[in-house]
């Protein structure tokens, strides 16, 4: 059962010779300490219940807090691996760009090395050339000159094919 304050205040007892009727009154005395010790142990049991929802809502929010905090944590870890792998990125392609550019200096280096060479060659092949040609003219030359010993055979065959003949 339960009992307003509306029906306290309107609650009529009947009257009797030396006041209100005392069975009625002890009737009503005995509801409202029923209902009042209800309300008491309603009252102790939300009690209860809102110190463990304190308690509860406390542990919510100390995980809110560390959640947070991990969140916040792990944040910035990534956008410090974020500018850790950048800078590392970076570092690769400046050790690339250095190494292709070492290599091309070398490739050129070698195709003017080779150039060089190629030119060596020439220079050497024509001096050569020259070298031959004028051996060769030389020994032409040599071979086209009337040789003493050389003239000095001829005039003796022909001496031999004229006895030859006188004979």
């Amino acid at each position: 059962m339960t009992v307003s304050k509306i029906d306290l205040l309107n609650k009529q007892f009947s009257r009797s010779m030396f006041g209100y009727s005392r069975m009625e009154v002890d009737q009503f005395m005995l509801e409202l300490a029923e209902v009042i010790g209800d309300a008491a142990d309603a009252q102790k049991d939300m009690r209860k219940k809102i110190i463990r929802l304190d308690k509860s809502l406390k542990e919510y929010r100390q995980r809110d807090e560390t959640l947070r905090d991990t969140l916040v944590s792990t944040q910035k870890m990534v956008d410090d691996l974020k500018v850790t792998a950048s800078k590392e990125a970076q570092l690769i392609l400046d050790e690339a760009r250095a190494k292709a550019d070492a290599t091309v200096q070398k490739g050129h280096s070698r195709l003017a090395q080779i150039h060089e060479e190629i030119e060596a060659l020439k220079r050497t092949r024509t001096q050569f050339e020259i070298q031959l040609k004028g051996l060769l003219n030389s020994h032409l030359e040599m071979l086209e000159m009337s040789n003493p010993e050389r003239d000095k055979v001829e005039e003796m065959e022909s001496k031999l094919k004229y006895l030859k003949k006188v004979d």
